[in-house]
């Protein structure tokens, strides 16, 4: 069994793969104060209540775009697996042409969604990300990772529109019945939901206009389910995929001529 983990700036996505197969998947919220001892407890008690038994992990491999909890959990799971984990870096193998100035500065998240979404697809694809940014990758058919666009996260400008104004309240980020809202809170639904539906197709269409009008559209994060049916270019939600790609990139990693 392999043990992936991506480790956001809200969120840390776990998975345990059987095989090929996603068999277990929990989010934790990213805590910088946590240590890896709690942390260590919290993964501990997840993979007991799924019955996975630590001892039938042989192999873990992280994503990270948070610096400071890269060393914590790869302290942490040497610990528990006894086995160094695989760090992903811009270098890694992603079966990818990197097409940007400096790699360096790609979120290898970014890098593990379109290596997963180019081997799954072999074609050219927009992959959009709804995490605590929304970010937009760019694969041409051959392969070239060509970049793309980062805008607020849907959660980071909720939160913002709330924080920064006296009478805007907190609300949940669901799509309201109708784009006019009778009330402050579906209003600024409206705003913020159908808006981001909005932002979405204006830089997906510009994207296919500068590059492809042929690219297909795929959408993954947390709230992608949520935005992709009052979206006209999301074509598939795929919320695994970037447990997925490192599921891919471990394998390409271990096994460089399979």
């Amino acid at each position: 069994m392999l043990l992936a983990i991506d480790i956001g700036n809200s969120q840390i996505a776990c998975g345990v793969f059987k095989n090929d197969t996603l068999i277990a998947d929990w989010r934790l919220s990213t805590d910088h104060a946590k240590t890896s001892d709690e942390y260590s407890m919290t993964i501990r008690s997840l993979l007991h209540a799924d019955n996975i038994n630590l001892t039938h992990i042989q192999g873990c491999i992280i994503s990270s775009v948070v610096p400071p909890l890269t060393q914590t959990f790869e302290t942490l799971l040497h610990s528990l697996i006894e086995k160094a984990p695989i760090i992903v870096t811009s270098s890694s193998p992603y079966g990818l042409i990197l097409r940007y100035e400096n790699p360096e500065e790609i979120g290898t998240d970014r890098l593990v969604n379109a290596a997963a979404a180019f081997a799954q697809y072999k074609k050219g694809l927009i992959v959009v990300d709804f995490g605590t940014a929304t970010t937009f990758c760019t694969i041409t058919p051959q392969g070239e990772y060509l970049g793309g666009a980062i805008a607020p996260g849907l959660k980071s400008a909720a939160d913002s529109l709330h924080l920064k104004t006296a009478k805007l309240p907190e609300v949940d980020l669901a799509v309201p019945n109708s784009v006019i809202g009778h009330d402050t809170s579906t209003s600024m639904q409206s705003g913020i939901m159908f808006g981001y539906a909005g932002l979405v197709d204006a830089i997906v269409k510009r994207i296919q206009q500068d590059i492809d009008p042929s690219l297909y559209v795929l959408a993954t994060g947390g709230l992608a389910s949520t935005i992709s049916p009052i979206s006209e270019t999301i074509q598939e939600v795929q919320p695994h995929l970037t447990l997925q790609g490192l599921s891919f990139l471990y394998r390409r990693i271990i096994t460089p001529c399979g």
